[in-house]
């Protein structure tokens, strides 16, 4: 019968704590699956030998003394399918990548293929080996040494402290506030209940605890085996990590560059728990747990807590966060105006206020959307509220629209009140009619605009008529004032309008929308429409090109539809994907919607704007907001989430029939343009508690990065009444690689003390858009390369002064392989771009820059030239020089690489080959020249040493030369696309470009 394989945890609930608990398991030997080369698998019984020297398997039609692998013989312990065996097709399908672990072993490096039934027994099983093939069977931890640990010390000082009386016990009800202490988020519950269980098994029942059972209760409860696992991996010792180790996971798993020892030390002197620890330089499992939780390893890329995006851009290439009906506390219709609403949409980083006015019942204005008259809020309230909150949260201009519905008088009143109130804030300046776009959000910081109509120019008196627009009408008929108001034989309606109100309006005069074409020929760029929802949504449909290109000049607001007498959201993605700028929602909703608003605005240091994707402010480019598929000239990339555990989960809101125990499973999703809208779910974690191990992978290509967001929520799958139990929505471009929590968030959007989810995050271009980059995707972790990889001698005089030919070669194939990656680094880091980013996205945020705007001076990549010069015409600014420079510095370097690697690589070869002639006599002239014992290994290991570091540095040539070449054709493609590049007929094909060098012999 075909066994299936599970999720659950450790038999009998045990957790691996420590490397003692897995050496503990393998000594007891489990059920593991072996899988053959022929991709068969039999179920067969494994155990840790006694002397831990060894591990068996039977039954087995082998010897018994062949039935085994000597722990001594183990070259390296892999986790997942990391060979041809689990990999190939036949078994790809029949167990998750988690379950399978790989034994690779002796001199001809075979593997033994395992698959165990849960993600834990392979942690405890990899963890064991790992652990015994770097140190032997002599652990500190290890079952009968008794020697106390960093982490044991620790928590027995944290005891001793707690013993008052120094009697060598304390009150189980003070353990228990000392553990809930130590681990915020506990339940007081789960505590007590294991201090019963320990005492129990135990027999030593009472109200007290000794050291030795507190011990043991910490480690039980607070030792979480994936972070466990994850120290282990990156462990010197297997029991904590030392500063080499920290640096080495900073870098290699969590993508940190520029890490130093001193700031390892920093974290450990921050996190690590025991004062033995930090004095020197260790950080064990209490430490590493605390700093994977800690805002300095947060899932939410620290550098977009600022504002961080180019701010010189005109507004009309911003997302604008935007507020309808925002003094609303609960739903349109039945809600009651509260002045609290707008301190709450402005502190949230709101730019964008709609403001409808009615007459006053004291001759002076008023602001409500309820029918109920009780319900207004005098205007000079609200504009008071706005003056003192205006910029508490952003220093960038806010919009105030204006929906006029009061008389001419009021109007007067209002006009004046707004003057008077907000003073210098107001802008007020004429647009600059020989200007093409409205300034940018730099230029109007801490500005005040009024969106709203204005009377003709032809308009003389202090009052006439404009027409008016369909937004906020749908109150008035509530209000019985619809048939007074409407006009006769139909068309738009007309209303008055002060002179005083009209002459405030600036930048965003409100028009009706006719047509594109008649926008495109006709319509100012400081003009600007309303759209309601149903009306967007059919142009997002029908032409979402044209809507593309309309927005690429113009300011566009989109509103709910006054059906939604609810107040409920619509979402406000089907609108940023055809580059509409305000997409006003109801804030006081919760949902969905009103998560993917909340966490896309926080991308920008939450100050309100967001720039939009270059592909949609390019004057000329080709974007379809309805893709099915990747973008031209937008690198596509693959997003690989592996969700591991959530932490202090709490019940669903709504399910108070329900036990304690949730069955919580999670799903990812993602929001963006169509092409890459997708869900993906967990399996469920059954009777897990409130901590659940999920181990699961997901995958997902995210064709438009910049516009993608991603979503995580937790619901109960054993729910009465309500199932969800939190969320957490971040933009794509927030992502930060390696082990995540995340901070969960209720539906409002409020944090969740303590609740999280533990994940990995890794971003991989995906073939098509450029060279595929790993971020976050830790390779095999072996010895920091030296910065002069050289060659050793082995004492035989013919054969070293073969290897000493290399020595050259190897010291300039390093040059020019760290002389290319250096010039990419800096070229990248002055684009603005991670060294994650390609060539042709580092050319694209070029052209950007130079591209449409009239100030930009000319800049032009010569296409004809296969190493194509970026050349300038004129002065230009110190940033673009210095862009220039490191870009020239780059194409230089890479031309040397690329037409001295063969040469280089050709030696290397040589001395490579050469070194191998003598392979053959290597017997012959060990004995001639005398060697043996110590000396004779010494020769043998220097012998290959020498020829793995040629193949290995050739190899690494040969890769950088492709690598290389691929640029170029990067340069010539974004050149052409992007519209700086000239002469691009001569762009070469990437099939001559890539031709790869000769292969190299094994």
């Amino acid at each position: 019968k075909k066994k299936t394989v599970s999720f659950s945890s450790m038999p009998n609930d045990r957790k691996i704590n420590s490397t003692a608990a897995c050496i503990s398991l393998m000594l007891e030997g489990c059920e593991l699956k072996k899988v053959r080369s022929n991709s068969r698998m039999y179920s067969r019984f494994f155990v840790l030998d006694a002397d831990m020297r060894s591990v068996r398997w039977e039954p087995s039609k082998k010897d018994s003394e062949k039935a085994k692998i000597e722990i001594k013989s183990v070259k390296e312990v892999r986790v997942g399918k990391k060979t041809p065996v689990l990999r190939s097709n036949g078994l790809s399908d029949q167990f998750p990548d988690e379950c399978a672990f790989s034994i690779i072993y002796g001199d001809n490096y075979e593997s033994l293929d395992l698959v165990a039934s849960s993600a834990d027994v392979v942690s405890a099983w990899v963890m064991g080996l790992r652990y015994l093939v770097s140190y032997g069977k002599h652990s500190p931890e290890a079952p009968g040494t008794g020697h106390p640990s960093l982490r044991t010390s620790w928590i027995s000082s944290v005891f001793d402290l707690a013993d008052l009386e120094k009697s060598g016990r304390i009150p189980v009800s003070r353990a228990v506030q000392l553990i809930k202490a130590l681990n915020p988020g506990m339940k007081t519950s789960t505590i007590e209940l294991k201090f019963k269980e320990l005492q129990k098994a135990s027999e030593r029942p009472g109200t007290e605890v000794a050291c030795d059972l507190f011990v043991e209760a910490y480690c039980e409860l607070c030792t979480r085996p994936e972070i466990f696992f994850l120290l282990v991996q990156f462990s010197s010792n297997k029991e904590y990590l030392g500063v080499k180790d920290l640096l080495m996971f900073l870098e290699v798993e969590q993508g940190m560059e520029g890490v130093t020892e001193e700031k390892c030390l920093e974290i450990v002197s921050k996190y690590e728990p025991s004062k033995e620890g930090r004095e020197k330089g260790y950080l064990a499992i209490d430490g590493f747990t605390r700093y994977l939780l800690s805002a300095d390893c947060s899932i939410f890329d620290p550098q977009h807590r600022k504002v961080c995006q180019d701010m010189a851009q005109p507004l009309s290439h911003y997302y604008i966060s935007s507020a309808h009906s925002a003094c609303l506390l609960e739903d349109n219709f039945w809600g009651r105006s509260d002045i609290t609403g707008y301190i709450s949409a402005l502190g949230l980083g709101c730019r964008s206020i709609e403001l409808v006015l009615w007459d006053g019942p004291e001759g002076e204005p008023v602001v409500y959307t309820s029918p109920s008259a009780a319900s207004c809020v005098p205007f000079r309230a609200v504009v008071g509220l706005i003056d003192q909150h205006a910029f508490t949260a952003s220093a960038y201009p806010l919009i105030l629209c204006l929906v006029v519905r009061c008389s001419a008088p009021q109007q007067r009143l209002a006009a004046q009140c707004l003057r008077k109130t907000l003073g210098e804030k107001l802008y007020l300046e004429p647009p600059n009619p020989v200007a093409s776009y409205l300034p940018s959000p730099e230029e109007l910081k801490g500005r005040i605009l009024i969106k709203g109509k204005k009377l003709p120019p032809t308009c003389e008196d202090s009052e006439g008529e404009v027409s008016d627009e369909e937004e906020g009408w749908e109150l008035a008929r509530r209000l019985g004032q619809e048939d007074r108001e409407a006009p006769e034989g139909g068309g738009l309606r007309r209303v008055r309008l002060s002179r005083e109100l009209s002459e405030l309006v600036s930048l965003c005069q409100a028009v009706p929308f006719q047509d594109f074409e008649s926008s495109r020929r006709g319509q100012r760029y400081w003009e600007m429409c309303s759209f309601s929802e149903v009306e967007a949504g059919r142009f997002a449909n029908e032409c979402p090109a044209e809507l593309v290109s309309y927005n690429k000049r113009f300011l566009s607001r989109i509103y709910p539809s006054p059906m939604r007498i609810d107040a409920s959201n619509m979402n406000p993605q089907d609108f940023w994907k055809c580059g509409c700028q305000m997409v006003a929602m109801n804030y006081q909703t919760p949902g969905l919607m009103m998560d993917l608003n909340a966490g896309w605005f926080q991308q920008n240091g939450a100050c309100g704007y967001v720039l939009r994707p270059a592909i949609m402010r390019e004057e000329v480019s080709y974007f379809s907001a309805n893709a099915k598929d990747s973008l031209p000239g937008v690198p596509a990339q693959l997003l690989h989430l592996k969700v591991i555990s959530g932490q202090n989960l709490p019940k669903p809101k709504g399910s108070g029939a329900k036990g304690e125990v949730v069955e919580p499973y999670v799903c990812a999703e993602i929001h963006g343009i169509p092409a890459d809208c997708a869900e993906h779910r967990t399996k469920t974690a059954l009777q897990s508690g409130d901590n659940p191990i999920f181990d699961e992978s997901l995958e997902f290509q995210i064709n438009l990065p910049e516009l993608a967001v991603l979503r995580f929520v937790v619901l109960d799958d054993d729910y009465i009444g309500d199932e969800f139990i939190a969320q957490y929505t971040i933009p794509f471009e927030c992502l930060q690689p390696g082990y995540r929590h995340v901070p969960l968030q209720s539906l409002a959007g409020e944090p969740l003390p303590h609740a999280t989810l533990f994940v990995h995050v890794a971003i991989t271009d995906r073939r098509g858009g450029g060279k595929g980059h790993r971020r976050g995707l830790a390779g095999r972790r072996g010895r920091r390369v030296r910065e002069y990889t050289s060659t050793k001698a082995t004492g035989i005089k013919a054969i070293d002064e073969v290897f000493r030919t290399a020595t050259q070669p190897l010291r300039e194939a390093t040059d020019l392989r760290e002389n290319v990656q250096n010039a990419l680094v800096s070229f990248k880091e002055l684009c603005g771009l991670t060294p994650a980013a390609n060539m042709k996205q580092c050319i694209l945020t070029v052209s950007t820059w130079l591209l449409h705007s009239d100030s930009a001076p000319s800049v032009t990549l010569n296409l004809a030239e296969q190493y194509p010069p970026m050349e300038a015409q004129g002065p230009i600014p110190d940033l673009l020089r210095k862009v220039l420079t490191a870009y020239e510095t780059m194409i230089q370097t890479s031309r040397t690489l690329i037409e001295s690697a063969d040469a280089v690589y050709g030696k290397l070869i040589q001395a490579q080959q050469a070194g191998m002639d003598f392979h053959k006599e290597l017997h012959r002239i060990e004995t001639k020249e005398g060697l043996r014992g110590r000396k004779l290994q010494k020769a043998l290991e220097s012998f290959a040493w020498n020829i793995t570091v040629l193949k290995g540095q050739a190899d690494l040539l040969k890769h950088a030369k492709a690598e290389a070449l691929d640029n170029l054709w990067q340069i010539h493609n974004a050149g052409q696309s992007c519209g700086i590049g000239r002469n691009g007929s001569a762009s070469p094909e990437p099939s001559r470009l890539q031709a790869p060098l000769e292969p190299i012999p094994e």
